[in-house]
C-alpha cells in the first residue's frame, strides 16, 4: 500500500514516547528503543529560517523538552501549566488548543511544525504500537497484514480505530490523533492533492515562516466551506470546481475528525465558548460534543461563529454520513446486512450521502426488516436535523432559492423555513413553486420520513405540543398514529391554528407520495405491489404522477364482490381513515389539485374556507373541464358510499348521529345507509344548522347525477341500462323510473317492469325529494322568481318553500303555477309524497291510520279530522288539502275514478274550457253538485259529492266557487264568523241570513244553490242538522239518509201538529222555509225537475199535491166531456 494512502500517524508514537509513564507505563525498549529524550533529525535546515537554526541546536539528550527549547519557552510559560512541561506531548496539545486571540511565536510555530513532522517520518515507533496494540492487530485482519517497517501498521489502527475495544490501545490511539489534525499538510497527500485548490480559493498559506502554520483548521474549514457552496450552486454558478482527489481528502479528514470535536480545529475553536455554555458535562469521544452541540444549534445563546461552523459540518456529514462518527458506528452493520452501499451502477458520491442511507434503512424499517435501536436513535437524530434546517440540503438550497428569497427568507430556524416552503408549494403565499424545488422538497420528506415520527418535525412538535397533550395523550409518544390524531383532531375546538397550518403544510407532502405514510405503506404494501405496480419504499418512479399509488387503492377499496381485485381488509381501513382525514382539504388530493387548478381558480377563489372548494367543484360540476368533473364525479361516488369521508359533515352531524344513527355509524362498511338516516332525520331537534346545510348539499350534489347515490344506483343500476338508457341526472332517473312504475300499474301489467329492490329504493328517492324543492331542479328553476317575490323569507328544507308557493298559488307566474299544479296531483294521488302533510300528521298517523296503506293516507285524516283527539295542527293541514283538492277534481283521485263517467257526460262544456295544468276553480265539483241534487249521478259519484257537501258546509273554504264570488260579501258582513278558528257553518249560515243584502249576482247564485243542496240532504246543512239531531232520531229514524228524505220527514212532522219538534230545530226549520220560499221567488225554477223538487221539499206540498191533482183530474175530466161532446157533433155532421 502506498505510503499517501495512509496518514502517517508515527509522530504520535513518537510523542507517546515523551508521555510513557502516564498512557502505559511501558520501559523502553534496548537497542534502539524509543525514550521520551528522542529528539528528531530536523530538516530544513536553513539560514532563511531562524527556527530551523533553532531546531538544529537541538541535540540528544536523555531529558530533552520542548518547555527546555528557547524558541517555546515563552510561550509555553505563558500558555500552559507547569505540571504539563515535563511532558512533550502535554505541552504539544496545551500549543495546539490555546485560545483563539493568543498567539506563539513564529519560530515556535515552526519547531513544532518540525518535530511532528519528523515524528511521523520515524519508523522505530511501529514497534511501540505493535507492543501497545499487540492483540487489536491480531484481531483486525488489515492492519496484521501490513509490511512492517514503513509505518502503514499505525496508520491502519487510525483508521479501524472504531473497531479497537483494547482499552489501553484505543486510547494511544486517539491521543495520538489529535496530533495529526493541528496540520492538514502531516495527512499524507493531502497537500499535494488540494495545494492547487488553495491557492485559488485563496484559502491560506502553505509557506513556511507565516502565521500559525501548524494550525492550519481555517484552511481546511475554507476547503470544506468551499466543497458546500459547490454542492449548493448550479454548474453555471461555480467559479472554482474542488478537484475530486481534494475532495475525497477533505471529507476524509472530516471523518478521521469525527471522534473527537477537539479534530475539527476550526470547529473547536469557533465553539470552545459554547461547549462550555451547553455540553459541559459532555464527554469527548464517539462524536457526543457534536451531537450535544448539534441539538443546541438553534439556542439564542448560540454564537453565529459557532453555529456557522456547526452548519458546515453538518452539511459535510448531509453528503458523507461517515462523517459523523456515531452514525457510521451505530449504522455499520445494519448498511451491510441492507446492502445499502453495495449499488455499483450508482455513484460513490451519492451512495454515501446521508439522504441514500437514510432512504435504505428506512426502506429496511417500514418492510419490517430488524434495524438495531442505536442506528434508528442515530437515524432519528439525524433525520430531524435535516428536517430542522433547510441548508443542509443542498438540493433546496439549489432548487427554491427564488422561493426562499421571495417568501421566507429570515425563517431560518428551527425548520421554519421548509415549512415556509411547504406553505409556497401548497399555494397559500400566492405564488407558484418551481417544479425542481417541489421535487427537493418532496425527497427531503421521503428522506427524513416525518410521518414515522412526528417529532423529527421540530417545528411541527412545538407548534402541536398542547394539542397532543389533550387530544393525543393516550398515544405513546413518538408513534405514527400521533399524525393520523392530529389529523383526526383538525379543525376541532381542540385544534390550535398554528399546529392545523404546521399539520396541513407536512401532509401537503406526505399525501403525494404514499409511503410517507408508514401505517398505510405497511397494511397496504402487498396490495399495492399487486395493483398498483408500486416500486420498493426507497425507489421513485417519474412516471407515476403524485398521488397515483394511493387513487389506485382507494378505488380498489370500493369494488364489490363482483368486480373482484378489492383490497385486503386492514389495508381498506386505512385507505378509508386517510381518506376520511384527506378529504378536509383539497390540496391533500394531488390528483384533484392537479386536474382541477383551473377550475378552482375560475370557479373557486373566493371560497377557500375549509371544505369549501370541493363543495364549490361540485356546485359546477356540470361546468368543470373534463378531466376535472371525472376526478370530482369519481370522488363524490365514493362519498355516496362512504359519507364519512367528508370528515367536517360527520363531526358537525355527531349530535344527530348518536341519538339517531348510531346502528349505521357502526358498521364498518358504510355503503350509504348512513346518509339516508341523516335524510331520515333530518328535522329532528339534534340537528344544528350546520349538519342541516351539509346534508342538503350533498343531497343537491345527488341530484346531478344518479351514481351520486350509492344505495339507488346499486339498486336500480340494470333498471336505468333498461328502462332510461342515456339519462345522467337523478332526478330525471328517478321520474322515468316513477312513470314506468306508474304506467304499470295503472295498466294491471302482471309483471312489473321495475324490479322490486329499485321500487323500494325508488320510493326512498321520492320521499327525500319532497322535502326540499331544490331537490326537484326543474321545479325550483321554475319558480325562482315566484320565491324571489312571494317567499323570500322563507327557508329551504322541511317542505316550506313548496307550501308558501302553494299559499300564493293564485299569484303564481304560468310557469310556476303549472309545476306546483302538477306537484300537487302527484302528491294527491300519493300523499306520502306530502312532505308536509307527512311531518305535520306523523303521530296522528299513527294514531288513527296505521292500517291505511300510503295512497289512503290523506282519505283516513279526512274522516278522522273531527275526532276530539286529532291534533290541531295536522286538522288544520288536512282543510288545507282539502281545499286543494276542491279547487280541481284532477287533485281527488278518489272522486275522479268515482266520477269518471258522470264528468264528462255533464260537465262536457267545463273541461272543453279547460287547461291541462290549471285548476277549474271548483267549477267540475260544483256542476256534480248541481246533478246531485237532480238526483242524476251514479251511485259511488253520488257518495262522494254527499261528502264533499258535507265538508264544505261546514267550511266555506271547501267550497272555492263561494270563496270566488263571494268573498267581498264575506269580508264584509261575516268577518267576524270567517275569522273563527273553528269553522263549523258559521260563514254559510251568515250568508244565507243575509241573502237579501247581497247584491252580487254570482254570490246570490251560490247561496242559492246552498240552499237547494241543503233541501237535497239535511247533512249538507251543519246548523239545522245540529238543531234537529234529537228529533231526526226520535221521528226520521227509520227514514234512509239522501234525497231529501229525511228533510220532508221533518217538514213533515213540523206540520203535524200531534208532533212536537224542539224549539231550536222547530225555529231553524222554519227559517229554511221562509228562505226557500224566497230563494223561489228570487230564482225561479229552472226546469220541470226543479219545479218539481220545490213542490216535493216545500212544507205545504200535500197541499200543493191536493190541487195539483185534483187540477189534473178536472182537467181530465172537461178533456173527457170535451171528447164526447165533440164526437156527438162529428157523428151528427156525418148524419147529414
Amino acid at each position: 500500500m502506498a505510503a499517501c494512502r495512509r496518514v502517517q500517524l508515527l509522530l504520535l508514537l513518537m510523542s507517546v514516547s515523551l508521555c510513557i509513564c502516564s498512557i502505559q507505563g511501558l520501559k523502553s525498549q534496548s537497542n534502539g528503543g524509543v525514550n521520551g529524550d528522542v529528539i528528531p533529525n530536523l530538516v530544513e535546515k536553513s539560514a532563511k529560517n531562524p527556527a530551523a537554526a533553532v531546531a538544529s541546536s537541538i541535540r540528544r539528550g536523555t531529558s530533552w523538552k520542548l518547555a527546555d527549547e528557547e524558541a517555546c519557552r515563552e510561550d509555553v510559560t505563558r500558555l500552559c501549566p507547569k505540571k504539563h512541561w515535563p511532558n512533550n506531548l502535554a505541552v504539544l496539545e496545551c500549543l495546539q488548543d490555546r485560545k483563539e486571540d493568543t498567539e506563539i511565536g513564529s519560530d515556535c510555530n515552526h519547531l513544532l511544525w518540525n518535530y511532528k513532522l519528523n515524528l511521523t517520518t520515524d519508523p522505530k515507533f511501529e514497534s511501540v504500537a505493535g507492543e501497545v496494540c499487540k492483540s487489536t492487530i491480531g484481531e483486525i485482519k488489515e492492519c496484521a497484514e501490513e509490511e512492517k517497517g514503513k509505518g502503514y501498521l499505525v496508520s491502519c489502527l487510525v483508521d479501524h480505530r472504531g473497531n479497537i475495544s483494547e482499552r489501553q490501545c484505543h486510547q494511544y490511539v486517539t491521543k495520538m490523533t489529535t496530533i495529526i489534525f493541528s496540520d492538514f499538510r502531516l495527512i499524507c497527500g493531502f497537500m499535494d492533492k488540494c495545494r492547487e485548490d488553495i491557492n485559488v480559493l485563496r484559502c491560506g498559506s502553505i509557506s513556511t515562516g507565516e502565521k500559525d502554520l501548524h494550525s492550519q483548521g481555517e484552511v481546511i474549514s475554507c476547503l470544506e466551506k468551499a466543497l458546500v457552496r459547490e454542492a449548493e450552486a448550479e454548474e453555471k454558478e461555480r467559479a472554482h470546481t474542488i478537484q475530486d482527489g481534494c475532495k475525497k481528502s477533505i471529507m476524509r479528514v472530516a471523518e478521521l475528525s469525527a471522534d473527537d470535536f477537539h479534530l475539527d480545529r476550526h470547529l473547536y475553536f469557533a465553539c470552545r465558548d459554547d461547549r462550555e455554555r451547553f455540553c459541559e458535562d459532555t464527554q469527548v469521544g464517539e462524536g457526543r460534543v457534536y451531537k450535544c452541540l448539534f441539538n443546541h444549534k438553534f439556542e439564542e445563546a448560540m454564537s453565529e461563529k459557532c453555529r456557522d461552523a456547526l452548519t458546515t459540518r453538518q452539511k459535510l456529514i448531509a453528503q458523507d454520513y461517515k462523517v459523523s462518527y456515531s452514525l457510521a458506528k451505530a449504522c455499520k452493520a445494519d448498511l451491510r446486512k441492507y446492502r445499502c452501499n453495495l449499488d455499483t451502477n450508482m455513484p460513490r458520491a451519492r451512495e454515501a450521502r446521508l439522504s441514500y442511507l437514510l432512504l435504505c434503512l428506512e426502506a429496511a424499517v417500514h418492510r419490517g426488516r430488524t434495524v438495531s435501536g442505536d442506528c434508528q436513535g442515530e437515524m432519528l437524530d439525524y433525520r430531524r436535523m435535516l428536517m430542522e434546517d433547510y441548508s443542509l440540503s443542498p438540493e433546496i438550497v439549489l432548487h427554491c432559492r427564488g422561493e426562499i428569497e421571495a417568501h421566507c427568507s429570515g425563517l431560518h430556524r428551527k425548520g421554519r423555513t421548509l415549512h415556509c416552503l411547504m406553505r409556497v408549494g401548497r399555494g397559500e403565499k400566492g405564488a407558484n413553486m418551481d417544479s425542481m424545488c417541489q421535487n427537493a422538497l418532496q425527497t427531503l420528506i421521503q428522506s427524513a420520513d416525518p410521518g414515522a415520527d412526528y417529532r423529527i418535525d421540530r417545528a411541527l412538535n412545538e407548534a402541536c405540543e398542547s394539542v397532543i397533550q389533550t387530544a393525543c395523550k393516550h398515544i405513546r409518544n413518538g408513534d405514527p398514529m400521533i399524525l393520523s390524531c392530529l389529523m383526526e383532531h383538525l379543525y376541532t375546538e381542540k385544534m390550535v391554528v398554528d399546529c392545523e397550518q404546521r399539520l396541513l403544510e407536512l401532509q401537503y407532502f406526505i399525501s403525494r407520495d404514499w409511503k410517507l405514510d408508514p401505517i398505510l405503506y405497511r397494511k397496504c404494501q402487498s396490495d399495492a405491489s399487486r395493483l398498483c405496480h408500486t416500486h420498493g419504499w426507497n425507489e421513485t418512479s417519474e412516471l407515476m404522477p403524485a398521488g397515483a399509488v394511493f387513487s389506485c387503492l382507494y378505488r380498489h377499496a370500493y369494488r364489490t364482490e363482483e368486480q373482484g381485485r378489492r383490497l385486503s381488509r386492514d389495508c381498506k381501513v386505512e385507505v378509508q381513515r386517510i381518506l376520511h382525514q384527506r378529504a378536509l382539504d383539497v390540496k391533500l388530493d394531488p390528483e384533484l389539485q392537479k386536474r382541477c387548478m383551473t377550475d378552482l381558480g375560475k370557479w373557486c377563489s373566493d371560497r377557500t374556507e375549509t371544505g369549501q372548494e370541493l363543495e364549490c367543484l361540485q356546485d359546477h360540476l356540470e361546468d368543470l373541464m373534463v378531466d376535472c368533473k371525472e376526478v370530482v364525479g369519481n370522488l363524490t361516488e365514493l362519498e355516496s358510499e362512504d359519507i364519512q369521508i367528508e370528515a367536517l359533515l360527520i363531526r358537525a352531524c355527531e349530535p344527530v348521529i348518536q341519538t339517531h344513527c348510531h346502528d349505521v355509524a357502526d358498521n364498518q362498511i358504510d355503503t350509504g345507509d348512513l346518509m339516508e338516516c341523516l335524510v331520515r332525520n333530518k328535522h329532528q331537534r339534534e340537528m344544528n344548522d350546520k349538519c342541516t346545510v351539509g346534508v342538503t348539499h350533498f343531497q343537491l350534489i345527488q341530484m346531478k347525477d344518479f351514481r351520486f347515490s350509492y344505495k339507488f344506483k346499486m339498486a336500480c343500476k340494470e333498471d336505468v341500462l333498461k328502462l332510461c338508457p342515456n339519462i345522467k341526472k337523478k332526478v330525471d332517473v328517478v321520474v322515468c323510473l316513477s312513470t314506468t312504475v306508474r304506467n304499470d300499474t295503472l295498466q294491471d301489467v302482471k309483471e312489473q317492469r321495475v324490479s322490486l329492490k329499485c321500487r323500494k329504493q325508488l320510493r326512498v328517492e321520492e320521499l327525500e325529494m319532497s322535502e326540499d324543492i331544490r331537490l326537484e331542479p326543474e321545479l325550483h328553476d321554475s319558480c325562482k322568481g315566484d320565491i324571489k317575490r312571494l317567499c323570500n323569507a322563507v327557508e329551504f328544507g322541511n317542505a316550506q318553500m313548496i307550501e308558501c308557493l302553494k299559499e300564493h298559488k293564485k299569484q303564481l307566474s304560468m310557469q310556476c303555477h303549472q309545476k306546483i299544479f302538477k306537484l300537487q296531483e302527484t302528491e294527491m294521488m300519493d300523499p306520502e309524497l306530502d312532505y308536509q302533510l307527512m311531518r305535520v300528521c306523523k303521530q296522528m298517523i299513527k294514531r288513527f291510520c296505521t292500517e291505511s296503506d300510503a295512497k289512503s293516507m290523506l282519505n283516513c285524516l279526512k274522516q278522522n279530522k273531527n275526532s276530539e283527539l286529532m291534533d290541531p295542527k295536522c286538522k288544520q293541514m288536512i282543510t288545507k288539502r282539502q281545499i286543494t283538492q276542491n279547487t280541481d277534481y284532477r287533485l281527488n283521485p278518489v272522486l275522479r275514478k268515482a266520477c269518471k263517467a258522470d264528468i264528462p257526460k255533464f260537465c262536457q262544456d267545463i273541461l272543453r274550457k279547460a287547461s291541462e295544468d290549471t285548476e277549474l276553480e271548483g267549477q267540475v265539483i260544483s256542476c256534480l253538485k248541481l246533478k246531485y241534487v237532480d238526483q242524476r249521478l251514479s251511485s259511488d259519484c253520488e257518495d262522494q259529492i254527499r261528502v264533499i257537501l258535507q265538508e264544505s258546509a261546514l267550511d266555506y273554504r271547501l267550497d272555492p266557487q263561494l270563496q270566488l264570488h263571494c268573498s267581498d260579501e264575506i269580508t264584509q258582513l261575516c268577518a267576524e264568523e270567517a275569522a273563527a278558528q273553528e269553522q263549523t257553518g258559521q260563514v254559510e249560515e251568515c250568508l244565507k241570513g243575509n241573502l237579501l243584502k247581497i247584491k252580487q249576482e254570482s254570490c246570490k247564485k251560490e247561496v242559492l244553490n246552498m240552499l237547494k243542496e241543503s233541501k237535497a240532504d239535511i247533512f249538507v246543512d251543519p246548523v239545522l242538522h245540529t238543531a234537529c239531531a234529537l228529533d231526526l232520531k226520535h221521528h226520521c229514524a227509520a227514514i234512509t239518509p239522501g234525497h231529501g228524505r229525511q228533510m220532508s220527514c221533518l217538514l213533515e212532522a213540523l206540520e203535524d201538529k200531534r208532533v212536537r219538534l224542539q224549539p231550536e230545530c222547530k225555529k231553524r226549520l222554519q227559517d229554511r222555509i221562509d228562505m226557500w220560499t224566497f230563494a223561489a221567488k228570487v230564482a225561479p225554477a229552472e226546469g220541470f225537475g226543479d219545479l218539481a223538487r220545490q213542490v216535493l221539499l216545500s212544507p205545504s206540498k200535500n197541499y200543493l199535491l191536493f190541487m195539483t191533482t185534483l187540477a189534473v183530474s178536472m182537467l181530465f175530466l172537461i178533456g173527457l166531456l170535451c171528447g164526447r161532446i165533440t164526437k156527438r157533433v162529428t157523428r151528427e155532421l156525418k148524419d147529414r
